[in-house]
């Protein structure tokens, strides 16, 4: 079957005020189905028309761009729209918390590095909280390039991501990238992250 844009797992508002309504709406309903529609055009007829979209990515480097932009768009997108919710200033716990800790030196330290590699990023892509040899790490990544690519300069097991491209904050921070980044800390949803982190070691 191609591939198809699944409905948000909330509504288009349940973020407010961090993430607004009318950027979620844009966000999913068209610069994701854009990604949809277009992944399904790069693949249609061709014998990897059901390849299931894992297993594009990890062969990525024998495919043109147009499958590698819209495929990774696809995946990223999926990924970032599951792991929200509003968590009223919570801070992970557990497992995870314990390997922030011990890792990477705590949550405030997180959020340092997160921000750097999202700030740092030269135009448009992500950047990711992974797992790696069992240890977490914090990378980046352009465009809609992702850690499960074969290609990725960012290797691991994604387990959190945030998308830096303008499409993603424009309207609410205009150029203000950094000030997107603080409010993602308030939309993320820490179980789904945790569960990630566990299925990932």
């Amino acid at each position: 079957m191609p591939f198809t844009l699944s409905p948000l797992p909330y509504a288009s508002n349940a973020l407010e005020p961090f993430f607004d309504q009318a950027t979620m709406e844009i966000h999913h309903g068209k610069h994701h189905q854009a990604y949809v529609t277009n992944l399904n055009a790069a693949l249609a007829g061709g014998p990897d028309a059901e390849t299931p979209l894992e297993t594009l990515l990890g062969k990525i480097s024998s495919f043109p761009p147009a499958v590698r932009n819209n495929g990774g768009g696809h995946w990223n997108h999926n990924f970032f729209w599951q792991q929200l919710q509003l968590n009223n200033g919570a801070a992970p716990t557990g497992a995870l918390a314990a390997a922030i800790e011990a890792d990477l030196g705590g949550y405030d330290k997180l959020k340092e590095e997160f921000k750097k590699a999202a700030t740092t990023r030269f135009g448009s892509g992500w950047a990711w909280l992974g797992v790696k040899e069992g240890k977490l790490l914090v990378c980046s990544s352009p465009n809609q390039d992702n850690p499960l690519m074969d290609i990725s300069d960012c290797k691991c097991t994604p387990i959190l991501g945030i998308d830096v491209w303008e499409h993603a904050y424009y309207l609410k921070y205009q150029n203000r990238r950094p000030d997107f980044v603080d409010a993602f800390w308030n939309v993320v949803n820490w179980d789904v992250v945790a569960n990630r982190y566990a299925a990932a070691l």
